[in-house]
C-alpha cells in the first residue's frame, strides 16, 4: 500500500491511497492518519485505487471516523470491490462513502479474466451468449473456456504464449478468447478471410506458436491447410487448435470438476492480452499490442453512450477480430450481462429471420450491410423496431445513406463514430447531438480523449476549422505495435498517435474527416492495402506493370480498381486474372474493375502520378468507358 498526499485550499488534505488495506498494511495506515494535522478542515481518502479492504481496515476507518466526525471526513471513489465490503459489513451506513463518478477514476481496473470470474459468480445462470442452436449461461462459458485452457495448456500455452485465433465468428472464437485469457496468452486476432499465404505471412509477423482456427473461406482441406503454413517461411506454428462449428465442449462439461481452480494465477488488467493485425502505410500488417485496460474501459465508454443493459440484446453482424466487433458489440454485452447472438452467417435473409424472432435491440455495423439489409425484398421495418441503437462505423456513412436509414428504421438512433485499431472509439455523435452533427460530423471526443489537428509538413497546431492530420491520445491508446522499428511507430515523442488521416474540428469540437494520407482503400470496412494488390496484379503474365486505387461505390464506399499496362505478349482476361488472383489474396482485395492503359500518368519526377490515376480511374469507370 502506498499514500500520496495532496493538500486543498482551505486546509483540506487529500490521501490518494493505492493497493490492498488489510492486517498487513492497516497499522501502516493508521501511522500515516495519526500524522495528519488535528485542525484539518476536512480529510478525503481516495480510494480509486483501492480493490480490497479487510477488517482491520475497516477498524482503522472506524478510529479515523472517531476523530474526524460531521463533515470533516469523506471517503471518494469507492471501487466495486471495496464497495461490497463495505455493503457486506453495514459500514455503508456508519460512514461518508462515495462510489466511483463518470471520469478518469471510473477507470476499470480488471483483466478480461477477472471479468468472466466475477459474471460466472455473480450471473451464473443468466443467459447471454446464444446461436441458432445453443445457449450459454456465464457459467456454462466459464466451464466451456477452462476445458479449452486445459486443452491449451497441454498443448504448450501458457502465460505470454503468441496463439493466433483465426475463424468466422462463432461460440466457440468467444469461448476459446476467454482460455487465452485465463492462461495469461497474447490472443493475436486474425481474418478468417485471408488465403493460406497470409495468413502465413501476418503468423511469421506475429511470431504465432499456436493456432485456433475456425471457418475459414481458405480451409478446405485441413491437413493441407495446415501443411501449407507450417511450410511458410518464417512461420513458426507448433499445433493448431480446432474451434471449428463441429466441436461441442459442451458434450465434455463433465470434465470440469477436474478442472476446477486450475489456472487462478492473477493477469494484471495493464499486461498485454490482446493484439489485432491492422494493414499500414509499409504494406505489410502491423500488430496492435491492447491490455485489458484499454479495451475494458474503451467498451465501458460504449456501456454508457449506448446505454446497454442487462435487458439489451445484441446482434453480433460485425467480425470479432475486427476493434468493433471487440469493444463496441462483445465486451459492452459481456460488461453488463445483455445478451449476444451469434448468427451462422451474414447473410440478410438470415439476419432479418434472427431479427423476427429474437426482437434484438443493438445492431451495429459498417453502412454497407444496412443498405443490403434495406434492399432485401423480404426487409419490414415492423420486424426490425426492437432496434434501439446502432453504431456505424468502419467507413464513411454518406449523408443520403444516413438519412435513407433514419427513414426505413425509424425507431432506430443511428451513432456515427471514428475509431482505429489502435485507438477506439476517438469520438462519436450523442443522442442529443442535431441533425447537421450527425450528418456531416463523426461526433466529439469521447470524455478524457484528446485531439488535435496538426500541418503534417511544418508540425504546427492548425486552426479551428481547417484540415490536417488528425493526432489523438488518451487511456485507449495501443501500447504500440508489435516488433516494428521504433521510427515506424505512430506515436511521437509526446504521446500523440499519428493517424494519416485527415480532418477539422470545428468550435463545438466536433470532428469532421476529409480524406486519408494513407494509401489504404477502405471497402466495406475492410482495410485494403493498394501495394499487395498491386504486387499480386503485377505477377500475372503478361502484366507489364500496374498500380492499384480505390474508386468511390455507393454501397461499398470504395471498390478496388487495378490499373494496368499489359506487355503485349497476350490479351488481358479479367475472369483469368481473377482466378489466379485467389490463389493470393482475399476475395474482398480482388480488384472489382481492371482498367487498362498505354501509360500510367506520371509526374516530373518520373513516378506515378497517383492523385490523377485515382481521378481518371474513377472518371472512365463511371463513364464506362472501359
Amino acid at each position: 500500500m502506498t499514500v500520496d498526499k495532496k493538500e486543498g485550499a482551505g486546509k483540506e488534505l487529500t490521501l490518494m491511497i493505492s493497493g490492498r488495506i488489510d492486517t498487513d498494511t492497516a497499522g501502516e495506515l493508521r501511522e500515516i492518519i495519526d500524522e495528519v494535522p488535528s485542525d484539518v478542515s476536512k480529510l478525503i481518502l481516495d480510494f480509486r485505487d483501492v480493490p480490497y479492504i479487510s477488517s482491520a481496515g475497516l477498524r482503522e476507518l472506524l478510529v479515523c471516523r472517531k476523530r474526524f466526525q460531521g463533515d470533516r471526513l469523506l471517503i471518494t471513489n469507492v471501487t466495486e470491490g471495496a464497495m461490497q465490503i463495505f455493503e457486506v459489513t453495514g459500514f455503508d451506513s456508519m460512514l461518508p462513502i462515495e462510489a466511483m463518478h463518470a471520469d478518469l477514476s471510473t477507470y476499470i481496473n480488471l483483466s478480461i479474466k477477472e471479468l468472466l470470474a466475477r459474471m460466472a459468480g455473480d450471473e451464473g445462470d443468466r443467459v447471454v451468449l446464444k446461436s441458432e442452436h445453443d445457449a450459454y449461461t456465464w457459467s456454462d462459458i466459464d466451464k466451456a473456456s477452462q476445458i479449452m485452457a486445459e486443452d491449451m495448456s497441454r498443448l504448450g500455452i501458457g502465460r505470454g504464449t503468441h496463439v493466433g485465433i483465426c475463424g468466422a465468428n462463432s461460440v466457440n472464437w468467444i469461448l476459446s478468447f476467454f482460455a487465452l485469457q485465463k492462461l495469461g496468452a497474447l490472443a493475436m486476432l486474425m481474418n478468417p478471410a485471408q488465403s493460406a499465404e497470409e495468413i502465413g505471412r501476418v503468423c511469421a509477423i506475429g511470431d504465432i506458436e499456436y493456432l485456433c482456427y475456425g471457418e475459414m473461406s481458405s480451409v478446405k482441406d485441413e491437413e493441407g491447410f495446415m501443411s501449407e503454413l507450417k511450410n511458410f517461411e518464417g512461420c513458426r506454428i507448433k499445433a493448431f487448435y480446432s474451434i471449428r462449428n463441429n466441436i461441442n465442449v459442451r458434450l465434455r462439461f463433465n470434465e470440469y470438476e477436474n478442472l476446477r481452480g486450475k489456472f487462478e494465477g492473477k493477469v494484471d488488467h495493464d499486461t498485454p492480452c490482446v493484439v489485432i493485425f491492422t494493414s499500414g502505410s509499409t504494406g505489410h500488417p502491423k500488430g496492435v499490442i491492447l491490455s485489458s485496460y484499454n479495451l475494458l474501459n474503451a467498451a465501458s465508454v460504449q456501456v454508457g453512450m449506448q446505454d446497454v443493459t442487462y435487458d439489451d440484446r445484441s446482434l453480433l453482424i460485425v467480425p470479432l477480430f475486427h476493434i468493433l466487433g471487440l469493444v463496441v458489440c462483445f465486451l459492452p454485452c459481456a460488461m453488463t450481462g445483455a445478451e449476444l447472438f451469434i448468427p451462422d452467417d451474414i447473410r440478410t435473409d438470415t439476419l432479418i429471420r434472427i431479427m423476427k424472432k429474437e426482437k434484438c435491440t443493438l445492431l451495429h455495423s459498417v453502412p454497407t450491410m444496412i443498405i443490403a439489409l434495406i434492399n432485401n425484398k423480404s426487409f419490414e421495418a415492423e420486424s426490425f423496431a426492437s432496434l434501439r441503437c446502432t453504431f456505424l462505423a468502419g467507413a464513411a456513412t454518406s449523408e443520403s445513406q444516413l438519412k435513407m436509414f433514419r427513414e426505413k428504421l425509424p425507431n432506430d438512433h443511428f451513432m456515427i463514430g471514428y475509431g482505429l485499431s489502435e485507438m477506439a472509439p476517438v469520438s462519436v455523435t450523442r443522442y442529443e447531438d442535431t441533425e447537421e452533427h450527425m450528418m456531416r460530423t463523426v461526433g466529439k471526443p469521447i470524455d478524457n480523449i484528446k485531439i488535435k489537428i496538426q500541418n503534417r509538413d511544418t508540425g504546427e497546431d492548425m486552426p479551428v476549422g481547417e484540415s490536417g492530420e488528425i493526432l489523438i491520445q488518451g487511456f485507449n491508446l495501443m501500447t504500440g505495435y508489435y516488433k516494428l522499428p521504433i521510427e515506424e511507430q505512430a506515436i511521437d515523442e509526446n504521446g500523440w498517435l499519428h493517424t494519416g488521416d485527415m480532418g477539422s474540428l470545428d468550435e463545438e469540437g466536433y470532428l469532421t474527416l476529409s480524406g486519408r494520407y494513407k494509401e489504404l482503400i477502405i471497402r466495406g470496412g475492410e482495410n485494403i492495402m493498394p501495394q499487395e494488390v498491386a504486387d499480386a496484379v503485377s505477377a500475372l503474365e503478361g502484366v507489364k506493370d500496374a498500380k492499384v486505387v480505390g474508386v468511390p461505390s455507393d454501397f461499398f464506399g470504395e471498390e478496388v480498381c487495378a490499373c494496368i499496362c499489359p506487355d503485349g505478349s497476350m490479351p488481358f482476361n479479367e475472369e483469368q486474372a481473377r482466378v489466379k488472383l485467389k490463389e493470393k489474396l482475399a476475395k474482398y482485395k480482388i480488384p472489382s474493375y481492371f482498367l487498362i492503359y498505354d501509360r500510367l500518368p506520371t509526374l516530373a519526377t518520373g513516378k506515378v502520378d497517383m492523385v490523377a490515376l485515382k481521378k481518371d480511374a474513377a472518371k472512365r469507370i463511371l463513364s464506362a468507358d472501359r
